[in-house]
Parts: C-alpha cells; structure tokens; sequence
C-alpha cells in the first residue's frame, strides 16, 4: 500500500430524486478533492435516492433506471477530470423483473466501473419478505487494486458481521470502506467499525447518511475513518460535511497509538483455521428473543 488521503462525505439526499442527488454527489465531490486532496472519496448508502424508497417493490423497480451508468455518468466525468477514485452506492436495477441490488459502484480516474459490490447482509426490513422490503441480497466479496492499495467494500449492516470483513481482508484488502445509512446507537457505530479494523488489521472507511428518506428515517451521520490498530483517525458530526485522513503505510508496527511497545501479532498469520470446520456454517440463531422477527428468505 502506498500513503494516500481518503474522504467520505455525509450529505442529506432529496428522496427519490436521483437526478437532483448526483448533481449534489458532483458538488461535494469536487469539493472534498478541492479541500483534501483525496485520491479516494466515499459516500453514503444509497446516495442516488436514500435508503427507503417508500414504494412497493414493483413501483421502485419500474423507477429505477435501465442503466446505472447512464445515471452515474456525471460522477464518471468527474472522477476522470479529477483523477480520483470514488465510490457511489445506489440502488442497482437487474434485468430480472423486481430484482433489485443495494450496491456500491468504484468509479477509477479512468471514469469507469471499476468494481461494483452488491450488499449481502441485507438488514430486515430491506430483504423480500411477505410484510415487504425491496432487495435482492448479492452473493460475491471482490477486491479491487488500485494504484495506492487493495479496496474491499461492505455496506451498512454488513458490517455487523465479523465474516464479510474478514472474507475482504483474507483476499488481501488493506481499505475496507463502509457505505451506510445507520440508524441505530454511536456506540454500535463506533465499535463494530473499529472491531472491523483491529480484527483483521486493516483501515475502515465508514460513511453514514445525514437527515431523513422516503420512510422519514432519520439518519446520524458520525462518519468515521478508523486505522488498523482500531484508531479513530477522523470523526463526522451530524451535519453535512467532508471528513478526512492521510493513510499511513505502515499501521501496525505499534500495538497502539503514543505507544512504543512493538506489535508481535498478526490476526490474519495467527488464525487457527483448523478448527472452524463445520462451525462457521452452521445454521443458527440467538438464543435470546428480539422484539420481532421478519421472516423471510436471506437469499
């Protein structure tokens, strides 16, 4: 990996106007390279439109685009008149009727798609079931290379499991960046990001969505760019805004920051993969009851 700064940037989105947002996502994204000097900039979940889309599955898949790159052609332009990298979440359409994917598209300094990633770990009330949601859950965890490291993507809820992160850094990712749009406490937030980085040594990029969707979801905002060693190295507020950081190379020499004690460990090196055969697929839930369960099928 090489030193590199990285942004996200928190905005509100107008519900359901996709138009309107893009051309927002293009004014801060000018804008954070402009302040920052960012290679890489991120932005929320569901950025084009806000998270719920406040129809039914048919009206939302009749609304979406045909094409995702005719929609995100702006941004495209941008990213090549910028030499940046930048990572747009939107709603993806399939051809396959009401088959919708909450993604996340990297958009290279070419102005392409370098990669896209289609979130997994679908939260409840998003997921197909008979009381409704609207997403098709995806079933890959891709890396892609870039020229100053290796970008792993995971979306909001995704990050609640331990498996998705690891997966992303197994296959050699050194940035996992997580589009969001959280609504439940700072200190979920806070600790599954930084869990997910001192897990498997590796910098979270964590966006969350500011101000309320189509379902008036309100959302915190808080985004946070967290180090290998489980440092918060820059912090959001709960308003618009552009937060950053310059990525050291060289994270985990220390066991943790103002510290000189040498790092002996490797969570990666040091797993003992023999003995998670035939626990880790088991099929499972807790022990404990939640308020409700909404049932459905996860694939």
């Amino acid at each position: 990996m090489k030193r590199v700064i990285v942004a996200g940037v928190q905005i509100s989105v107008t519900p359901n106007n996709i138009e309107k947002n893009v051309e927002k996502v293009c004014y801060w994204c000018k804008k954070a390279v402009e302040e920052t000097n960012a290679r890489l900039v991120i932005f929320p979940e569901t950025v084009t439109t806000g998270f719920s889309p406040g129809m039914k599955l048919s009206e939302f898949y009749k609304f979406l685009p045909d094409s995702i790159e005719d929609a995100l052609k702006p941004i495209m332009k941008l990213s090549k008149e910028q030499n940046t990298y930048t990572v747009i979440p939107s709603y993806e359409k399939s051809k396959e009727k009401n088959i919708i994917y909450n993604s996340a598209f990297l958009i290279d300094p070419n102005g392409e798609i370098a990669g896209v990633y289609r979130k997994t770990h679908l939260f409840p009330t998003e997921r197909i079931t008979k009381e409704g949601g609207w997403t098709t859950p995806g079933d890959k965890y891709n890396i892609i290379e870039t020229e100053f490291g290796k970008i792993g993507m995971m979306i909001c809820y995704d990050g609640d499991f331990p498996e998705v992160a690891r997966i992303l850094a197994v296959q050699g990712a050194e940035i996992i960046v997580r589009p969001s749009a959280l609504l439940r406490s700072y200190d979920i937030w806070e600790m599954t990001n930084k869990a997910r980085a001192y897990d498997n040594h590796t910098y979270i990029v964590a966006v969350n969505s500011i101000g309320p969707d189509a379902a008036n979801n309100y959302f915190f905002g808080h985004s946070m760019i967290v180090s290998p060693i489980a440092r918060v190295l820059a912090l959001g507020r709960g308003t618009e805004e552009i937060i950053f950081a310059e990525l050291d190379p060289d994270p985990i020499k220390k066991i943790t920051f103002g510290s000189n004690s040498p790092m002996l460990f490797d969570h990666l090196e040091d797993r003992n993969v023999k003995s998670y055969k035939d626990y880790l697929t088991l099929d499972a839930k807790s022990g404990f009851e939640p308020y409700r369960r909404i049932k459905g099928k996860k694939k």
